[in-house]
């Protein structure tokens, strides 16, 4: 993509967007959603976990659907066993990975668009660091792999991601032995996920910026 910040300035869009259509009750929350869900899948837990983090790891998508505070409501309900625990670990990186390549597959898709209107595609070299600070949560992640596929990155980025994965979620259904939900919800919470979009925004527009006045410069 020619700007950095066109993908922060799209998802601060989507994100307020969505907010805006639940306040005004145009569409449900998606928590009510993912609770009728819940209801009409009582006999399927790990089917159910799968399918809402993949619903959250999917780019926009994920705006609407609170996933990962979703599956903790649920791991705390059923009150895992060790054994459990390994199989909803396995099942959420599973979701998370699918995801991954879906928003690969986008991105991929969105470059071949931009190459047959006869536009440069710009390739950068992808660093561990950039990976890992996407990892910070699961809507990062999501937009990073769309990022990935549009700049014709190895494919290699989705199997790596889908490893560190699993201590994180490992990490995660253990800590809600010791974590509130009022603590994970902050996760979830509209206004923090939107202050930390225009930071994201504010951080891109600067790269723009400096990139455009070395371009005048040159």
């Amino acid at each position: 993509m020619k700007y950095a910040s066109f993908l922060p300035l799209s998802a601060l869009v989507a994100l307020v967007s969505i907010a805006a259509l639940v306040e005004f009750g145009i569409i449900p929350p998606g928590l009510s959603l993912l609770e009728s869900m819940q209801d009409k899948m009582k006999d399927g837990f790990f089917i159910m976990i799968f399918l809402i983090i993949l619903l959250e790891s999917i780019i926009y998508v994920g705006f609407y659907f609170p996933g990962q505070f979703f599956a903790v409501i649920l791991v705390v309900g059923s009150k895992p066993s060790s054994t459990d625990v390994l199989y909803l670990t396995l099942c959420m990186v599973l979701a998370a990975t699918i995801g991954s390549a879906i928003n690969y597959g986008i991105g991929r898709a969105a470059a071949k668009r931009q190459e047959a209107k006869g536009k440069e595609i710009t390739k950068k070299t992808t660093k561990l660091k950039h990976l890992l600070l996407a990892m910070i949560h699961i809507n990062s992640l999501a937009f990073f792999m769309f990022s990935q596929g549009n700049q014709d990155k190895s494919a290699k980025v989705i199997a790596t991601a889908g490893l560190l994965n699993l201590p994180y979620y490992l990490l995660l259904i253990a800590g809600t032995a010791v974590l509130s939900e009022q603590v994970m919800a902050m996760a979830e919470n509209t206004a923090l996920l939107i202050s930390i979009v225009c930071t994201w925004l504010a951080i891109a527009l600067f790269i723009d910026f400096r990139q455009h006045q070395k371009q005048q410069n040159a």
